[in-house]
């Protein structure tokens, strides 16, 4: 059964959500909104499936063996190898103090990088961290441009 996070409203789907197969979807869940504050806009649990959205960023998680998979090949993990996630936020802090209080490793430490977009420079603040099944999430948060 579809259970919808209460008092909010489904936000509405974003043009490209990524799907990730996941291990067990209550334990990524776990990451994804417990330390990383994603909301459940829904989710089919007896299924293994959640629709996570967080300010217009927006995942699935599907668990694997359950349902309909499409798998295209081995699925060893670390999973996702070759791609990351970046998800902008306003500040990294609130993220990073919950992480820490969990004592979840971090895969790059936090730094400001500047970068090369068109004819300015864009600086953003940002990590990277893999989830329960190693998939790389970049968050980044936007300091400004010159």
């Amino acid at each position: 059964m579809a259970t919808p996070s209460p008092n909010l409203p489904r936000p509405a789907p974003a043009r490209l959500v990524p799907e990730l197969l996941v291990a067990d979807v209550r334990k990524s869940l776990s990451f994804w909104r417990d330390l990383c504050g994603f909301r459940v806009a829904y989710d089919r649990l007896d299924e293994g499936f959640a629709y996570l959205d967080r300010d217009g960023a927006q995942v699935m998680l599907e668990e694997r063996g359950r349902g309909r998979n499409w798998v295209t090949g081995p699925m060893e993990p670390p999973l996702g190898r070759g791609v990351n996630f970046q998800i902008a936020v306003q500040s990294l802090k609130p993220i990073l103090a919950a992480l820490e209080g969990a004592g979840w490793p971090l895969f790059m430490a936090p730094e400001r990088k500047l970068y090369r977009t068109g004819s300015v420079e864009t600086e953003v603040h940002q990590f990277l961290v893999q989830d329960p099944d190693g998939y790389l999430i970049r968050f980044s948060a936007s300091m400004g441009e010159r």
